[in-house]
């Protein structure tokens, strides 16, 4: 039998009108170099290329110093971006630090950074033609570091079936592909992404996580400076601009584009260091 909500006490307004406090203050965090970020804009050559196929995924690898675009053609389409270190794929991009850094979507000045122990840059946002888009009525935005990646898993377990076009099987796949590593093992290294594109956010009601229809139109990119040499891959999601679902096979979907270059900033770039905690945990 449903129960009756408890009723709020009498100082239930003075406990929420409580002001908050940034968790993580940034002021002390390492600033990319506005110099070495203009740099990474200016003489770009392209060096590589690789067409992202809808509803699939394909690995690609960056330079440290070198620039990655990932471009919309076609059509809107949003991307579901993984990130190795290409010596070490135990150390990968961190979604959640990335999240708690900068916030929920990330742009140009913005960094992706690695997993523990590491915990440095992997790579730090130097142009992005959605910039313009900032914080929408919904509450929604564009390049989010909240959801995880349409998996097989959840798909399974809401709607039953066995589907394997989802980012988390597309990005298992192009790994176990690019490296050699079988299924089960690649599937250990895809890890949550970066949601390139997608526009989203939380309901003011529920706090439900919300996708709309990406802003994005053929031609916008978003350009990372590669901070360490990487590994990559990235997937076409099969929700195309996600205005609708996910894990689908009717939604329109097109291709992503993304492109390697060298620039005026690879000559004599210098990785950031892994971090300075001793690792001793307090023995």
């Amino acid at each position: 039998m449903p129960q009756t909500p408890p009723s709020p006490p009498a100082d239930a307004e003075a406990r929420r009108a409580i002001a908050p406090v940034i968790c993580y203050p940034v002021d002390t965090l390492p600033a990319p170099d506005p110099a070495v970020m203009a740099a990474a804009r200016e003489g770009l050559v392209k060096q590589a290329e690789v067409l992202v196929p809808p509803r699939e995924a394909r690995c690609f690898r960056v330079a440290a110093g070198q620039v990655f675009r990932i471009t919309s053609v076609e059509g809107p389409q949003v991307g579901d971006l993984n990130l190795w270190n290409a010596a070490d794929l135990s150390d990968r991009f961190y979604s959640g630090k990335t999240r708690a850094l900068h916030g929920t979507h990330v742009t140009t000045g913005d960094r992706l950074w690695s997993s523990f122990p590491a915990l440095r840059p992997m790579a730090t946002i130097v142009a992005d033609t959605l910039e313009w888009y900032g914080i929408d009525e919904f509450g929604g935005s564009v390049h989010d570091v909240i959801g995880t990646r349409c998996d097989p898993y959840t798909h399974n377990l809401l709607s039953g079936g066995q589907y394997h076009h989802c980012c988390h099987s597309n990005l298992t796949r192009a790994l176990a592909d690019e490296t050699g590593l079988p299924l089960a093992e690649a599937e250990r290294h895809v890890h949550d992404v970066l949601n390139v594109f997608m526009c989203t956010g939380f309901t003011r009601d529920t706090g439900q996580y919300f996708m709309k229809a990406s802003p994005v139109l053929p031609g916008d990119h978003i350009d990372f400076l590669a901070e360490i040499d990487l590994l990559g891959a990235l997937s076409a999601c099969p929700g195309g601009d996600c205005g609708a679902e996910h894990s689908s096979d009717t939604a329109p979907c097109h291709p992503l584009l993304v492109e390697v270059f060298d620039c005026a900033a690879t000559p004599g770039h210098t990785p950031p260091p892994v971090n300075g905690y001793d690792r001793s945990h307090g023995r």
